[in-house]
């Protein structure tokens, strides 16, 4: 009997031929029965509602009978698999409605962050409810303990991870498994991981409390490599969390003497981080092949904290098991640069790039903006390059298989948005010299602080930035402890570094 068949066998059996009668059962997620409505089967993609009775208290019963005892959570399961059953309550107490959620082990969700599992650096994985989070440290588990022999102790609050009974599921390959009462005590058994069973890896699933944020802290400090999953779905949600917050470092309101506000020009009283984060890594998943990794946590809040943009690696996996990693470039209040193609070093030669089935004024408007090295044309003889996406790659139409026939180099988008096509775009500029803008201009920030702070000037004045870039350039001034000042109007304002 396969685990599905397991679930299947604890629900009333008028629900159960409807559930098998349907053409995709095995791809069943939830089963919900509530209380004087009909029952439903629930899919990644839609919901079903089955042609049956509707479901009173003796199916309820039924299922109740079938089952694990419920705990403080209201959550059972059923022994050796990883189906969980959630209960709705009345006031009485008595269950009403019933939450029978499929619990599959999937081998292979953790490549695409199997590089940050290995580095031995505590990782916080973020996401919708259903996104995959507790597969994924089901995962972890049994790569750690099987295949990199390390000691892992799984902290299976309501057994979500492990399974019910007194047997651990086989999906965590040798990792040991700590059972928890009660939520309320999952701090408590964090502690006791690591104080009586010495381990390497300590997982835990949905942390949710300050108490358990303080345990993690400890575990951490400990040397032990936490992997854990939290409520929220990104990295912004969880900083202005009152109560897990501590997990990235915390944030706390420091109020600054006039003279220092004036110079930051900012409010006297700004928020910043109050201590070290207790994860390195936090992991967004958006779905199994899609996620967004922020690496140097600590470093990140700092700047989400100063109202600078966060850049996270946005990483994927395509249809033939290939891992495409790119970073993302994010401003909130985009302008255009001073940087214009004309502006450009005689040193640095142009790219001409013919765009085919992506708009010609996208890719102008990109390396534009971004003071690229490109020139975008509209003739295959002119063209050093063609740019097309995968749609269109894949019919080879004319002009494409004329480009191949003329020796002309064709590059493949994955997706035609502005942010692959600037990624493109600056990866192929860097090939030929080009620095991108804030890069070149955090460098001569750099640069004017070592002058200004070794005595060889008195100030140095920067070229003209857009907001976001002259933040940037403020903050390298106070890491040098010296005193800088925004001048003159948009789109010329610039910064000037001096002594204090």
């Amino acid at each position: 009997m396969n685990e599905l068949d397991m679930l299947l066998d604890s629900l009333p059996a008028r629900i159960t031929e409807a559930i098998k009668e349907l053409e995709n059962a095995n791809e069943l997620l939830e089963v919900t029965l509530d209380l004087g409505r009909f029952p439903e089967a629930r899919f990644l993609s839609h919901n079903r509602t089955l042609a049956v009775d509707e479901v009173e208290q003796s199916d309820i019963s039924h299922v109740v009978d079938r089952i694990g005892s419920f705990g403080d959570d209201n959550r059972a399961g059923i022994e050796r698999t990883l189906h969980r059953i959630s209960a709705l309550r009345n006031r009485s107490g008595n269950i009403v409605g019933l939450t029978c959620r499929v619990g599959r082990a999937i081998f292979g969700t953790i490549k695409i962050l199997e590089d940050l599992v290995y580095s031995g650096k505590s990782i916080l994985l973020l996401g919708r409810p259903g996104v995959g989070k507790t597969t994924m440290l089901r995962e972890v588990s049994r790569v750690l303990s099987t295949e990199a022999g390390k000691r892992v102790i799984i902290v299976d609050t309501s057994n979500e991870i492990a399974g019910d009974g007194d047997i651990p599921h086989s999906a965590i390959g040798k990792a040991r498994r700590m059972q928890v009462i009660t939520p309320r005590l999952q701090h408590s058994v964090m502690i006791e991981a690591v104080e009586n069973h010495m381990p390497e890896v300590i997982v835990i699933d949905e942390m949710g409390t300050e108490l358990e944020s303080i345990a993690a802290r400890t575990i951490a400090e400990r040397g032990v490599q936490l992997i854990a999953t939290a409520h929220g779905n990104n990295l912004e949600n969880l900083i202005l969390n009152p109560t897990l917050c501590d997990l990235v470092g915390g944030v706390q309101n420091v109020t600054l003497g006039d003279e220092e506000a004036r110079r930051r020009r900012t409010q006297k009283t700004v928020r910043e981080r109050k201590a070290p984060a207790t994860f390195e890594v936090v992991v967004e998943i958006k779905d199994w092949n899609n996620v967004l990794v922020h690496e140097d946590v600590g470093a990140i809040v700092d700047e989400i904290l100063r109202g600078l943009p966060s850049n996270p690696e946005e990483r994927s996996i395509e249809g033939n098991g290939e891992i495409i990693r790119h970073k993302q470039y994010q401003n909130s209040n985009p302008v255009n640069l001073d940087y214009k193609v004309q502006d450009i070093q005689e040193t640095v030669t142009l790219t001409s790039v013919l765009p085919f089935g992506i708009s010609k004024g996208k890719v102008d408007q990109v390396a534009q903006t971004g003071g690229m090295p490109i020139r975008v044309v509209d003739s295959l003889h002119q063209s050093d390059i063609i740019l097309t996406t995968k749609q269109f790659f894949r019919k080879m139409p004319r002009v494409l298989k004329t480009a191949e026939e003329l020796g002309k180099a064709i590059f493949v988008l994955r997706r035609n948005t502005p942010t692959q096509i600037r990624e493109f775009l600056a990866n192929i500029s860097m090939e030929k010299g080009w620095e991108d803008p804030v890069s070149k201009a955090m460098r001569e920030a750099q640069s004017a602080a070592f002058k200004v702070h070794d005595g060889n000037e008195d100030y140095v004045i920067l070229n003209p930035q857009i907001s976001y870039i002259r933040r940037i350039q403020h903050q390298i001034a106070n890491d040098h402890r010296l005193s800088s000042i925004s001048e003159g109007n948009e789109p010329h304002r610039r910064v000037t570094i001096s002594k204090r």
